[in-house]
């Protein structure tokens, strides 16, 4: 990974736009130094998934998603960063301890029902058997009482996270030296 200092025009560009409220670029970005335009690419598909404002998702739930499917794809360096993002958002330790103990059991069920719990059912279905997703799941989702526009959220966010967790995964990203979750303490 190129530090600030060794960056060129074209990559101190990039390591700008993928800059976090700490002013620091994390891992999952500056792996990406060697081809900036992956990087641009990246830092765009991220707040387009997770930090649009037209997203009618709540921000915490969006982060509990995008949690789960880092479990469900043992990727710490996701779960350590945005885990700590949604229960910062829940915002009460009781409630985030067991939404936290659940997904980590694998039983979205123990703290979820409803539209919630079915959209995590739909997140753990398309991370883990991508090729069984039938029309019906997305049925579903509508049954339970999710819009169209958040479904395409969900899926948004479930497909984010299967990309970056084998991007961390697969290059070894940590996060030593990282400022760990987005919002400042």
């Amino acid at each position: 990974m190129v530090s600030d200092e060794d960056a060129d025009e074209t990559l101190k560009s990039a390591l700008d736009l993928a800059r976090t409220p700490h002013g620091t670029v994390d891992n999952v970005m500056r792996v990406h130094s060697l081809r900036p335009s992956t990087m641009v690419g990246h830092v765009k598909l991220y707040r387009a998934c997770l930090h649009d404002e037209t997203n009618t998702l709540p921000v915490w739930f969006q982060e509990v998603i995008s949690s789960y499917v880092s479990v469900l794809n043992d990727c710490p360096y996701s779960y350590a960063n945005h885990w700590k993002n949604a229960a910062h958002l829940i915002g009460d330790t009781d409630r985030a301890d067991a939404v936290e103990a659940a997904l980590q059991a694998r039983r979205p069920e123990q703290a979820f029902d409803g539209a919630e719990l079915a959209m995590l059912r739909y997140a753990e279905k398309l991370t883990l058997r991508p090729g069984e997703m039938v029309e019906a799941d997305v049925a579903a989702l509508r049954e339970a009482g999710v819009d169209d526009g958040r479904i395409l959220e969900t899926n948004q966010i479930v497909g984010y996270f299967n990309y970056v967790n084998r991007l961390l995964n697969g290059l070894g990203v940590t996060t030593a030296g990282d400022v760990v979750g987005y919002y400042k303490d």
